[in-house]
Parts: C-alpha cells; sequence; structure tokens
C-alpha cells in the first residue's frame, strides 16, 4: 500500500536511494498483503458482537477454524497471481504450487469437515467399515470389542 516505506526500510545507506522496488521486493510485498488482508477479513468476521458468547449445544455441528476460508481463498488467489508472474523467474511456479498446495487441502478440509458418521454401537466410521472388516485384525478387534461389551452389560 505504500512503497516508499517499503524503500525507506530496504535502504542501508545514505549513498543509496532507490525509487522503486525490485521485482522479487514487489513480489513477496503483494503475496503478503494478500494474507496480511485474509487474516484481517477473518478476524472482523468472526469477532463476536455481543459480549456473551452463545452456547453450543449437541446437536450443532462443529464450525471448522475461522481461517480456515479466507487463507484458502487468498491461497488460490496468490497461486494464480504467482503463476502469472514472470519477473521473479522460476519463484514465481514454486511460490504457485505450493499456495495451489495448501488452497486444494484447504478446500477439501471446508468441504468434507464433520461428514463422517459414527456408529453409536463400535464408535468405527461407517464409511471406512468396509474396508476394515476386509481385514483380519480388524475383525478380531472388533470381535473383541463385542465380547468387552457382552461382559459389562451382564
Amino acid at each position: 500500500m505504500f512503497p516508499r516505506f517499503l524503500l525507506f526500510l530496504t535502504s542501508t545507506g545514505e549513498m543509496e536511494r532507490r525509487t522503486t522496488l525490485t521485482p522479487l521486493e514487489s513480489f513477496f510485498s503483494l503475496h503478503t498483503g494478500i494474507l496480511l488482508l485474509a487474516i484481517a477479513v477473518a478476524l472482523v468476521l468472526n469477532v463476536p458482537s455481543s459480549a456473551t458468547m452463545p452456547s453450543h449445544t449437541a446437536g450443532q455441528s462443529s464450525v471448522g477454524h475461522p481461517l480456515l476460508g479466507p487463507l484458502a481463498t487468498a491461497c488460490a488467489f496468490i497461486a494464480i497471481i504467482s503463476y502469472n508472474t514472470k519477473s521473479v523467474g522460476s519463484l514465481g511456479l514454486l511460490v504457485s504450487i505450493g499456495a495451489a498446495i495448501v488452497s486444494l487441502w484447504g478446500f477439501w478440509v471446508l468441504v468434507f469437515q464433520g461428514t463422517s458418521r459414527h456408529s453409536k454401537k463400535t464408535g468405527t466410521d461407517k464409511h471406512t467399515s468396509r474396508f476394515c472388516l476386509a481385514t483380519r485384525r480388524c475383525f478380531l478387534q472388533k470381535k473383541e470389542w463385542r465380547k468387552q461389551q457382552g461382559s459389562k452389560s451382564r
């Protein structure tokens, strides 16, 4: 937002007075600004407006981390911008790949958070129960658990 301040911070002596940022400094300041903007948006949207916090009931689904959505979106934006930046050479591609991985992981967590269903009887995840039954070890663990549950109920 204010490149003169960045120029002041990067100057090392009186003789060296630059008027523009280098492409690398400009690249990193842009991406740092995008991440700081995402954190600011997340803080503004998630600060409670009332003095008392509402209590969560057992029936409500748990909400993910408040920074997850804005940071995943910011990383997607950074991946697109850095992919199209040619002034920093291959660093733009490396930052683009890293930011894209973080963004995809964040969107994956946003889409699939809280979707697993757990069995009340065994406590196992119902989406993976078929795989668990296919292995001998899981079968023996389930048999042992049923034996323990039977001795507790008597």
